[in-house]
């Protein structure tokens, strides 16, 4: 991979040393002056189809993002882009890693089972006698409830005197607690016929790696050795379906780690664009994309409708355990998700938009999704920007979604223990859905307005809402101001 993006910077760099000089005697900038981004959104979901908990319980979930995006002309024909964004999320669903924490069960380590450190010789940490409780349907108090996501990233573009080439090369890097993630890549853009016709391509790898994190009663299973009266185990009532007292439990095949916590991606994108008159203008596109590692999540669930269920917590609770009347009993789990170590995925889609006036523009755009996990998609989109003023735009807008499910997905216990693959993330599952946005934009060119030593050029505004035909809903508020330098 590496020798194919050295030899397509090759190929970039000479195309761009080729282009002609006759644009010499005036050459308008790519970009005047250095422009500032400030961008911020906040995301709130709700559902009742929690992967972590097995397909069942919780996923309110609720994330804050604030990003920079800085874009700083180098000379006449170079841009750098930096660009680094900071995001804080609060997760129902992923506190249930260890749900026992809800009546601070594991209080006596500090902080809950998720962070992976080991403790066997704190055997008095639960409260035993039954009265260690957690439910799908809280969240729990653990350490993993909330979290915080970081990146980075740079890009540098080069564009050709005639300004009918272009080329870039881009880095970035991304972490949170349990994941982190490099990527490189790259494009060029062509453009023909006086600047109507367009063709493009880019390479991207990301070379990620995840650091496990489990679902308590896994992972204490494992480092206890299957030893059902020691660490975490200890004094603590494990229940059969029955509600009686027992000990056999077991997760499938005695609960294997993960050996191999790389997941690499790599990414083609080729696409097309055609002025078709002064009013219409389409573009297409294709990307291939390849992954392979581990591409599940090891913090979900997954429960087999062919073996015996244990819980621990109430027995009472345990005929209502799929109803939100259950508040104290959960159920220990037979193994996580476990998906291919391959995926491709081939989306491609196409643009069109057409100026009705100087006013109003439509902006249409449709994609076909299909993977060699059994996942077919579709997604069509309406957006119409309507300019109500000299410097003032609406954006109403309408998307609808449509999916078939992975051949792996299975709903909360009707996998089974004989299936080689197997997952209950509702994300994987057959749905439609939905989407209602508007926005409200504010363009000054003239940047009239200053805030210290900048003028400001824009303020974007957009709300958008999102529900599935599941219980499955959530929306998001985003917020934009570019300034740039006097």
């Amino acid at each position: 991979m590496n020798k194919a993006l050295n030899i397509f910077f090759c190929v970039c760099c000479a195309f761009a040393l080729a282009q002609t000089d006759e644009d010499q005697a005036y050459k308008k900038r790519i970009l005047e002056t250095t422009e500032v981004d400030f961008l911020s959104s906040y995301y709130a979901q709700k559902g009742d189809n929690a992967a972590v908990t097995g397909g069942i319980g919780t996923e309110e979930l609720t994330d804050a993002t604030a990003a920079i995006i800085i874009s700083i002309p180098l000379n006449d024909d170079d841009v750098l882009t930096v660009n680094t964004s900071i995001s804080a999320y609060t997760s129902a669903s992923s506190s249930n890693g260890n749900p026992f924490d809800i009546t601070g069960a594991s209080t006596g380590r500090g902080e809950d089972d998720d962070d992976d450190e080991d403790d066997d010789d704190d055997d008095d940490h639960n409260s035993g006698n039954g009265n260690t409780v957690g439910t799908p349907w809280n969240a729990s108090t653990g350490a993993s409830k909330k979290d915080t996501w970081f990146s980075v990233g740079v890009d540098y573009a080069h564009s050709s005197d005639d300004r009918d080439f272009s080329c870039n090369a881009s880095a970035s890097f991304a972490t949170e607690y349990d994941y982190t993630s490099v990527g490189f890549g790259g494009g060029i853009l062509k453009q023909f016929n006086q600047k109507n016709t367009s063709i493009g391509a880019s390479v991207h790898l990301y070379l990620d790696k995840w650091n496990p994190i489990y679902p308590t009663e896994l992972k204490s299973f494992e480092e206890v050795n299957g030893n059902l009266t020691h660490g975490f185990f200890s004094g603590v009532t494990l229940l059969d379906q029955s509600g009686n007292t027992s000990t056999a439990w077991q997760p499938h095949n005695g609960f294997q780690l993960i050996q191999n916590t790389e997941r690499n991606s790599y990414a083609a994108t080729f696409s097309f664009s055609q002025i078709l008159s002064k009013n219409a203008q389409l573009s297409v596109f294709v990307d291939l994309l390849q992954q392979k590692g581990w591409l599940g999540n090891p913090l979900q669930r997954v429960y087999f409708g062919d073996v015996r269920n244990y819980y621990i917590g109430n027995a009472a609770s345990i005929p209502v355990y799929t109803s939100k009347q259950n508040t104290d009993v959960f159920q220990l789990a037979d193994d996580i998700e476990r998906l291919p170590n391959t995926r491709f995925k081939i989306p491609f889609g196409m643009r069109l938009h057409y100026y009705l006036n100087e006013n109003i523009v439509f902006r249409s755009y449709y994609r076909h999704y299909s993977d060699d996990w059994g996942i077919r998609s579709h997604t069509a989109q309406l957006e119409i920007p309507i300019k109500v003023a000299s410097a003032l735009t609406l954006y109403p807008s309408f998307r609808y979604y449509t999916q078939i499910a992975a051949t792996y997905f299975r709903p909360y216990e009707q996998a089974l223990s004989t299936d080689k693959y197997y997952t209950s993330d509702y994300d994987l599952s057959s749905y439609s859905a939905t989407q209602l946005g508007f926005g409200l934009n504010y363009t000054d060119i003239f940047t009239k307005a200053h805030i210290a030593a900048f003028g400001l050029k824009s303020i974007d505004i957009k709300f958008y809402q999102y529900n599935r035909n599941t219980t499955f809903s959530s929306y998001i508020i985003t917020a934009g101001i570019t300034l740039v330098s006097d």
